[in-house]
């Protein structure tokens, strides 16, 4: 059994992220399913899971005709569509809880998100609401008692470096398991690596649980 009580929490594991999406990552259709089997054999030692999605509307200038691949993207993750919903290895596992951010605006990290565990597409004052009432992932963990967070996912470079920062800022001991995600490129995923350990992230190398 765990000591702490932890969440697992799954970033953008979504076909606009995995071969043949808008910005595939290599890698990311064998990172979910390697995921899928992770928590078929431990989730039931955490006290909560959690996905997360970009689940863009109308994003500003996070979406570029001309995107410089650093502030400014191709069109991705579009809410609604078939690509911007969980990877198949990742929907079926039935998770419960599904946090979805950039519906307005450029969001990396997984706290800037709002839970949505529905189909609509949600205003921009629905989004405004949601986050002014904290439904957000940090109420979601601090309303379970978690007090420790691990993080899977697409991209070790990207999301999940912001949302394992976001993480360890808000005070939870926080673990990115490195074989269960997957960098842009091994350059930036060094550097992910390097500032997450900075900031107190314990990076754990394989995919067998820690407790």
């Amino acid at each position: 059994m765990c000591t702490k009580r932890t969440a697992l929490i799954i970033v953008d594991v979504q076909p606009t992220f995995t071969e043949g999406g808008e910005l595939a990552v290599e890698g990311g259709d064998a990172v979910a399913r390697t995921i899928h089997d992770f928590v078929g054999r431990y989730g039931d030692r955490y006290a909560l899971i959690a996905t997360t999605q970009d689940w863009h509307i109308d994003p500003g200038d996070h979406w570029s005709d001309e995107p410089d691949y650093v502030d400014t993207w191709p069109r991705h993750g579009v809410a609604g569509s078939a690509n911007a919903r969980l990877h198949p290895a990742i929907g079926s596992l039935d998770v419960p809880h599904h946090i979805r951010k950039g519906q307005y605006a450029a969001a990396y990290s997984g706290f800037d998100g709002i839970e949505d565990n529905g189909e609509r597409v949600p205003t921009r004052e629905e989004v405004e609401a949601a986050l002014a009432e904290g439904r957000t992932l940090d109420g979601l963990l601090r309303a379970h008692g978690v007090e420790r967070v691990d993080i899977v996912g697409i991209a070790l470079s990207h999301c999940v470096r912001d949302t394992a920062l976001d993480a360890a800022l808000r005070g939870y001991e926080t673990r990115v398991y490195e074989d269960l995600t997957v960098p842009v490129s091994a350059e930036l995923g060094a550097r992910a690596v390097e500032a997450m350990r900075a900031a107190g992230v314990t990076i754990i190398e394989g995919e067998r649980y820690v407790d």
